[in-house]
């Protein structure tokens, strides 16, 4: 599918997915490159990494020398560097570099750090990651690895960031048997917005593979979807864009009205191949 260059002009520069990043003072050149390579401290990392894609937004040139090393973090250990990087890479689709390792970003163990790279291969106008935009839409069913029992958890209804915590457990003693005391797990949640359903309680016993919460997308997340799918949805994609055109407390105007200007769009284009 090739997506209109003068479409793509109608979609201003968008915001990564992450976690907030605090401000910090802006660092000259040889700071970034000492923050870039600061592995101790991923936050300095993601600090820099925004710092630049900020650069890109105004067609800095210079920025290019570090293109590399944006380069190098798309596998770096830590989710939140490699988020960060998909947008920032997702700042100038003149990189054939930048475009192949999005790409290959489609492929990330974290759902975050994959629609972060479809939304940025939207700019390379290659609508390979339309999955994973969609995927964007759905909430996240929060499943549990280990049986035990709930020591602790969170409220229905509560809005939780990405890394969030909804509940702990006390591992069963069964589960390691190398071990004689038991121990804590923490199940947190992998995106952004509210807890829509839990279905334990403190005191509770979970089985391994058990489903314990559900949570809905953040509004960010998405009104970022629903703008990419404007560009790139398909007919198929109206089941999961629909149930975000509903009058609900918990639905924002701006992702109600992108929703519905993003089926038109959708229609439009299926109507006019």
């Amino acid at each position: 599918m090739v997506i209109s260059q003068n479409l793509l002009r109608t979609i201003p520069p968008r915001s990564p997915l992450h976690p907030r990043i605090t401000k910090c003072p802006r660092a000259i050149a040889p700071q970034i490159t000492e923050y870039l390579q600061d592995e101790k401290h991923p936050r300095h990392i993601q600090h820099a990494l925004v710092q630049l894609g900020e650069r890109m937004g105004r067609h800095d040139a210079s920025v290019s020398l570090w293109y590399p090393e944006m380069i190098r973090l798309a596998s770096h250990s830590v989710e939140e560097v490699r988020n960060t990087d998909a947008w920032v890479m997702g700042q100038d689709a003149s990189v054939p570099a930048f475009h192949e390792t999005l790409l290959h970003m489609l492929h990330d163990s974290s759902p975050m750090v994959r629609g972060n790279a479809a939304l940025s291969l939207v700019r390379f106008r290659d609508a390979t990651g339309r999955p994973q935009i969609v995927a964007l839409l759905q909430p996240a069913k929060i499943v549990t690895p280990f049986a035990g029992r709930v020591t602790d958890s969170d409220k229905v209804g509560t809005a939780i960031h990405q890394g969030g915590l909804i509940a702990k457990l006390l591992v069963d003693s069964s589960v390691e048997a190398s071990q004689n005391e038991l121990r804590s797990f923490e199940l947190r949640s992998p995106i952004t917005g509210r807890i829509r359903t839990l279905f334990v309680a403190p005191g509770s016993h979970v089985a391994a593979g058990a489903e314990v919460a559900i949570v809905t997308p953040g509004d960010e997340q998405v009104w970022e979807a629903l703008r990419a799918l404007y560009l790139i949805g398909q007919p198929d994609d109206l089941p999961a864009i629909r149930p975000f055109q509903r009058e609900l407390p918990e639905i924002s105007d701006r992702v109600r009205q992108q929703a519905l200007l993003t089926e038109k769009a959708i229609r439009d284009r299926a109507a006019h191949p």
